[in-house]
C-alpha cells in the first residue's frame, strides 16, 4: 500500500473552467479518505487525476514516493470501483474477479487461491459460478470490489459506488465497505455527495467547494467544529439551523438578539471563543444543529430559549422532528444558497421568502414524549455549549 499526496494540484479545462484549484491534501498509507461536496465541487475530477483518467494542469500528485503526473493509468498501481459496477455480463463472478490476474498471466493455482480468499472476505464464496445478471445490486458491487482488491493495488479509488443501490442496501454496503477496508488496511479515496456516507465511513473527510478544499479533519471534528458556513451547512442531516443574531451586552453578560428575543450566552461559551467579543454590536450567523434543539417543556436546566410556533412534526418513533417557525431573519449567504440550490430550487425560493418576511424555520430533534404539535406555541431549549457562530461576510467560524 502507499499514501497519496496532492501538492498544489489544479485542473483547468480547455474552455477555461477551473474544476480543481490549488489542492493540497495528503492521504496516509492505509487511510480511508472521503472526498465530499455538492455536484460540481471537483471531487470526481480529483479522483480521476489520481487514476490518470484526467490530465493534471498544475501541481503534482504522488503515490508513495512516485510522481505520477505523466504515468499511464496502468502504471500507477491503482484500482478503481465505479458506481455502475462495470462487470463483464458474459463472465462468471469467478472470472470477473480473476480477470486482472489472468491479464498479468498469473499462475492458475495462485489465481484460484487469491479469488477464493477474496470471495471469503466479500461473502461471495457461494456465488463464484453465477453470472452478474443473477446477482442483487449489493452482490454486484461486492464483485466489482473483488475485481479491484484481487490485484493488491497500492491505492483503491471509489467513485460513488453506492449511488445505484436502494436506501436499505446502501446502509448495509456502507458497513461492508468500511469493514473490508479495515480488514485489508487499504489506502482508499472514496468520492461521494452523500454526507452521511462521508461521516460514517471515512477516517478523515475532505470537504470541497467549487474546486477548493474547505476543511480536512476526522468526521467528528468536521461536525463539531466546522471551519466555515459552507462546511457547517453541508455536513449534518437535517442541516444546521442558521439564524441572524446581533451580539451585545446586558448587565455585563454577552447576549444574542434573535429577532425580538434575547438570550444570554454563558461565560464559558464566550471564553472558549475569545474572538466572539470583537463582534459585539455586529450581526453574526448563529448556528445550532437539530440534535441540540429540544422541547423546553422537557428540559429542567436553564439556558438559551427561543419561542416559536410549530409548523410540522415528523414522528420517527424514537424522536420527533419538529419544524418551528421563529420571528427572525434566516442566514442567506452565497454558501447557504449554493447548498440549497444543490438540494432543490424550491428550497432557495423558500429561503428568500423567509428573509423578506423575517421568519425562519428551526428544526429540533424532540424526545418522543414531547406533546408539541402543529400550530402549538413552543419554547425551544438550545444547548449553549453547542452554539456555533460565523462571520456572515467571510463565512469563517468564530472561535
Amino acid at each position: 500500500m502507499a499514501g497519496v499526496t496532492f501538492d498544489g494540484v489544479g485542473k483547468v479545462y480547455s474552455d477555461g473552467t477551473r474544476a480543481v484549484d490549488d489542492l493540497d491534501l495528503g492521504v496516509q498509507d492505509g487511510e480511508f479518505m472521503v472526498l465530499v461536496g455538492p455536484s460540481g465541487c471537483g471531487k470526481t475530477t480529483a479522483l480521476r487525476m489520481v487514476a490518470g483518467l484526467e490530465d493534471i494542469s498544475e501541481g503534482e500528485i504522488r503515490i508513495g514516493d512516485r510522481v505520477v503526473n505523466d504515468l499511464e493509468p496502468r502504471q500507477r498501481d491503482i484500482a478503481m470501483v465505479f458506481q455502475n459496477y462495470a462487470l463483464y455480463p458474459h463472465m462468471s463472478v469467478y472470472d470477473n474477479i480473476a480477470f486482472g490476474l489472468k491479464m498479468r498471466k498469473t499462475e492458475r493455482s495462485a489465481i484460484r487461491g487469491r479469488v477464493a480468499e477474496i470471495g471469503r472476505v466479500l461473502g461471495l464464496g457461494d456465488l463464484l459460478d453465477k453470472k452478474p445478471r443473477q446477482l442483487s445490486g449489493g452482490q454486484r458491487q461486492r464483485v466489482a470490489m473483488g475485481r479491484a482488491i484481487v490485484r493488491n493495488p497500492a491505492v483503491f479509488l471509489m467513485d460513488e459506488p453506492l449511488s445505484n443501490l436502494d436506501a436499505r442496501l446502501r446502509v448495509q454496503m456502507r458497513a461492508e465497505i468500511a469493514r473490508i477496508q479495515r480488514e485489508l488496511g487499504a489506502t482508499t479515496i472514496y468520492v461521494t455527495h452523500d454526507q452521511v456516507e462521508a461521516m460514517t465511513m471515512g477516517d478523515r473527510v475532505a470537504v470541497l467547494r467549487k474546486g477548493e478544499l474547505q476543511q480536512t479533519a476526522d468526521p467528528q471534528t468536521v461536525f463539531d467544529r466546522p471551519d466555515n458556513l459552507f462546511v457547517a451547512t453541508f455536513i449534518g442531516s437535517p442541516a444546521m439551523n442558521l439564524v441572524e443574531a446581533e451580539l451585545g451586552r446586558h448587565d455585563g453578560a454577552l447576549v444574542a438578539k434573535v429577532g425580538g428575543q434575547e438570550f444570554e450566552i454563558p461565560a464559558s461559551v464566550a471564553e472558549e471563543r475569545p474572538t466572539l467579543r470583537s463582534y459585539e454590536g455586529r450581526t453574526v450567523a448563529l448556528g445550532i444543529r437539530p440534535e441540540h434543539v429540544e422541547d423546553a417543556a422537557l428540559v429542567r436546566d436553564g439556558g438559551p430559549r427561543l419561542r416559536g410556533r410549530v409548523i410540522l412534526t415528523e414522528a420517527l418513533g424514537s424522536e420527533n422532528l419538529a419544524h418551528v417557525e421563529v420571528d427572525a431573519r434566516p442566514v442567506v449567504t452565497d454558501e447557504v444558497l449554493e447548498i440549497a440550490a444543490d438540494t432543490d430550487a424550491a428550497v432557495v425560493a423558500e429561503l428568500e421568502i423567509e428573509a423578506r418576511e423575517d421568519r425562519v424555520q428551526i428544526v429540533g430533534r424532540f424526545d418522543a414524549s414531547s406533546r408539541a404539535g402543529a400550530g402549538d406555541e413552543v419554547e425551544l431549549a438550545l444547548r449553549p455549549e453547542r452554539l456555533h457562530f460565523f462571520d456572515p461576510d467571510t463565512g469563517a467560524g468564530i472561535y
